[in-house]
């Protein structure tokens, strides 16, 4: 296996995972779906949690075509509402030990707008809505030998220097998409590095690491900036993207690292090699500064806990 430092990763690195059982969120496009289906030639069962039912079987299809005899457990799951959260999570911790939980799913630069819970949308599915889902699967975690979360962000966390402790179902004013999307993406970091360290000081055999896929070809930019509406700043951002950034099998490869690669440290950041972080193979990079502020993280998990009502046992 190549080292952590080494640029040459690819997927050709990702060992045998048969006997090994894995859960991806956001499976129906993009990072995601690359992500299922790498750990699913690689021998894995692969939970794939979506919210469109119709999305997760036309995946599930794709997938096994891509992969013959892929072993595939399509479950439901809407991160914009914790009671789809709760019952996907119970169908899932229902199948056994879980090996490995990547936090993939997410919404960018969205209009103001709120979950079914009533939080800031981007806030709510981006973290909060993972937040709950890892807690509720923290007992299938525990039973696996020695699992990984991954946590997957986005450069633009290092955009914002701190993320709001207000209660997140009021009204903040003003609303930037931008920044609150980057605080969702630093949320997500926070979170990662936290467990980290809870996990540790437990004892629990769970390694919680974070990753980012640089400026990647995703369905985010039309599904969010546009939510079904064309407009100009979507557009543009779309032309843009289609020129320049990578491909999602490219930008996969971090998180794929993260959830394989047993010699990427507990509560490490796995991100591209190239320039300012936008492109290229995977290795350790250093996340932004108030992502390492342990006082933010344990304030923002206590705001977790109370808003999802999700306490880690």
């Amino acid at each position: 296996m190549t080292t952590v430092g080494s640029t040459r990763w690819s997927t050709a690195d990702i060992p045998d995972l048969r006997g090994r059982r894995a859960l991806v969120t956001g499976v129906t496009s993009g990072l995601g779906e690359v992500t299922a289906r790498e750990l699913a030639r690689a021998g894995a069962e692969v939970v794939l949690a979506a919210r469109n039912p119709e999305k997760l079987e036309a995946t599930a299809t794709t997938v096994r075509e891509r992969v013959p005899g892929a072993r595939l457990v399509p479950v439901q799951l809407d991160l914009a509402d914790l009671a789809s959260v709760r019952r996907g999570a119970a169908e899932a911790a229902a199948l056994g030990p879980l090996d490995i939980l990547v936090n993939n799913a997410g919404v960018m630069a969205t209009p103001r707008s709120r979950t079914v819970d009533g939080f800031e949308l981007q806030l709510g599915t981006n973290h909060l809505g993972h937040f709950a889902l890892t807690g509720l699967l923290l007992g299938a975690l525990r039973k696996a030998s020695a699992s990984r979360v991954v946590t997957v962000s986005s450069f633009m966390a290092a955009t914002v220097r701190t993320v709001s402790l207000a209660d997140p179902r009021r009204d903040q004013g003003r609303y930037w998409k931008w920044n609150a999307y980057g605080q969702s993406k630093l949320a997500n970091l926070l979170f990662a590095f936290e467990l980290d360290r809870r996990v540790r000081v437990a004892g629990l055999p769970i390694t919680s690491v974070a990753a980012h896929p640089g400026y990647t070809r995703t369905n985010l930019v039309n599904s969010g900036m546009n939510l079904g509406r064309r407009r100009v700043g979507g557009t543009i951002s779309q032309a843009v993207t289609a020129l320049v950034a990578q491909s999602a099998e490219v930008g996969a490869l971090p998180q794929l690292r993260a959830a394989v690669d047993v010699g990427v440290p507990p509560g490490a950041y796995v991100g591209p090699d190239g320039p300012m972080e936008m492109n290229g193979p995977p290795r350790l990079v250093s996340p932004p500064g108030p992502a390492q502020d342990p006082v933010l993280a344990a304030r923002l998990w206590s705001l977790s806990e109370m808003a999802t009502e999700v306490r880690f046992p």
